[in-house]
C-alpha cells in the first residue's frame, strides 16, 4: 500500500474484486435445487437463532429499527469478496488520506499512482481469494450504508449480492457464506441441518452484540481508525521494522525455521509502539466477542442442536489440526492463528466470569468501554470481576 500515491484510493478496488473472483476456488458441487435448499435453510436458522441467543444471553436489540437495519445476507464466495471490499474501503480511509497528504507534492505521484493502485488491487484480490474459502460467517461491522444490495444478476439468482460501495459507514450486516458451510459440514461428516443452525448461533451472537450495545460499533471503529492513523507511511521506517522482524517469520516448525522462534503476523511486524497499545485493547475486545459467541453457541446447542457434542468435537479437531504447511504459514502471516487464540482465550474468560457472577453479572461488560476487559483481564477473569462486577 505504501507504493500507491496521489489517486482517489490506494487500491484499485474493482480490480481487487475481479482478481479475487477469478482466483477463488469453486465451492462444493451441488445441484441448483440443493443450493436453493441450503440458502433457504440458512435464512430460517438465522431467524431461529436470533430468539435462542436473546433468551440465553438476556441481550436485546436497543431498538427494532437497529435490528432491522442490520440484515442477514446469504452469499457465495464472490459475494463475500464484494462485501469485504466495501468494508475495507470504509475502514482504511484514514490511511488513504495520510498517504495522499504525504505524496501530494511528489513529482512522481501522477506517474506511479495508478501503477501502485493496480498492483495493490491484484495483491488484495489474491488475499481475498484465499480468505473467501475460509470464512463460514461474519458480522461485517464496517459495512457501507444502505442500499447494501445490488439487483441480482438474474431473477433466479440464489445468493444476495452486496454492493461494492462506497456509501459511507452503515450499521453493519451479517454474512453467511453458504458454499463454505456446506464444504465444512461435508468434511466433518456431521448432520447438515444441525451444523447450519450451530454456525448461525455463533454469527447471530455477533449481530446481537452490536445491535444490543449501541456504543460498541463506534468504539471499535474509533480504535481501528486510531490504529490506522498511527501508521508510519515512511518506506524507510517500514523497511527497518521489516528487517528487524524478518527472522521471526521463519519460526514455524517444519517451514524452514527454527523451533521456539517468535511468531509474528504481518500486522505485528509493521506496528509502531502506539499501535501496539491500541492493538492490545482491540485484541481484548475481539477476544471477548469471539469467546462470547463460542460460549453462546455451545450453551444453546444442547437444547436445539441434537448433535452439538459431535459437531464441537470434530470442529475443534479441525481447528487444531490446521491444514498443509503452506496454509499454516499463510495463517501465521495473516494473523489467523491469533484469531483462533481469541476464540479460546475469550471463551475461558466468559465462562470464568459467568461461573462467578452469573450471566446477569457478566452482562455488565456491555455497560461502557470502561467495563470491557483489558488484555490482562482476558487471562484473569477474577481480576475483571473484582474491578467491575463487584
Amino acid at each position: 500500500m505504501t507504493s500507491a500515491s496521489g489517486g482517489a484510493d490506494m487500491v484499485d478496488w474493482n480490480l481487487a474484486v475481479a482478481t479475487a473472483t477469478r482466483l477463488v476456488r469453486p465451492g462444493p458441487e451441488v445441484s441448483r435445487a440443493e443450493a436453493a435448499a441450503v440458502v433457504a435453510e440458512l435464512r430460517r436458522h438465522a431467524l431461529e437463532a436470533e430468539e435462542h441467543v436473546r433468551a440465553f444471553t438476556g441481550m436485546r436489540s436497543s431498538s427494532l429499527a437497529q435490528a432491522v437495519a442490520t440484515p442477514v445476507l446469504v452469499v457465495d464466495r464472490p459475494g463475500w469478496v464484494r462485501a469485504n471490499v466495501a468494508g475495507f474501503r470504509t475502514v482504511v480511509q484514514p490511511l488513504v488520506e495520510k498517504l495522499q497528504a504525504r505524496r501530494a507534492n511528489s513529482a512522481t505521484a501522477g506517474v506511479f499512482g495508478a501503477v501502485g493502485e493496480k498492483a495493490t488491487g491484484i495483491e488484495v484480490g489474491a488475499l481475498l481469494a484465499f480468505l473467501a474459502t475460509k470464512v463460514l460467517g461474519q458480522y461485517e461491522t464496517f459495512a457501507p450504508a444502505e442500499p447494501s444490495l445490488e439487483a441480482p444478476d438474474s431473477p433466479a439468482a440464489l445468493f444476495d449480492k452486496p454492493r461494492l460501495g462506497p456509501d459511507g459507514p452503515g450499521p453493519g450486516r451479517l454474512l453467511l457464506v453458504a458454499p463454505n458451510i456446506v464444504h465444512v459440514e461435508r468434511e466433518l461428516d456431521v448432520d447438515p441441518s444441525d451444523f447450519r443452525l450451530w454456525v448461525c448461533l455463533h454469527e447471530e451472537t455477533h449481530r446481537t452484540q452490536f445491535t444490543a450495545v449501541p456504543w460498541l460499533r463506534d468504539h471499535i471503529q474509533s480504535e481501528v481508525q486510531s490504529f490506522l492513523s498511527e501508521t508510519d507511511v515512511d518506506p524507510g521506517a517500514l523497511l527497518d521494522r521489516l528487517r528487524e522482524a524478518a527472522g521471526s517469520l521463519g519460526g514455524l516448525p517444519g517451514v524452514g525455521g527454527r523451533e521456539g522462534a517468535s511468531s509474528s503476523s504481518l500486522l505485528e511486524i509493521v506496528q509502531s509502539p502506539a499501535q501496539r497499545e491500541i492493538l492490545g485493547r482491540l485484541t481484548a475486545v475481539m477476544s471477548l466477542l469471539e469467546g462470547h459467541a463460542d460460549v453462546v453457541m455451545d450453551g444453546v446447542g444442547p437444547a436445539v442442536v441434537p448433535t452439538v457434542a459431535e459437531i464441537r468435537e470434530k470442529f475443534q479437531q479441525r481447528r487444531d489440526r490446521g491444514a498443509n504447511r503452506l496454509d499454516l504459514l499463510l495463517r501465521r502471516l495473516l494473523g489467523m492463528d491469533a484469531k483462533l487464540r481469541q476464540y479460546q482465550d475469550g471463551a475461558v474468560f466468559v465462562r470464568g466470569v459467568v461461573e462467578q457472577v452469573g450471566m446477569e453479572g457478566f452482562n455488565r461488560v456491555w455497560t461502557s468501554p470502561n467495563t470491557l476487559p483489558t488484555k490482562e483481564e482476558i487471562h484473569d477473569p477474577a481480576a475483571w470481576v473484582a474491578r467491575v462486577a463487584r
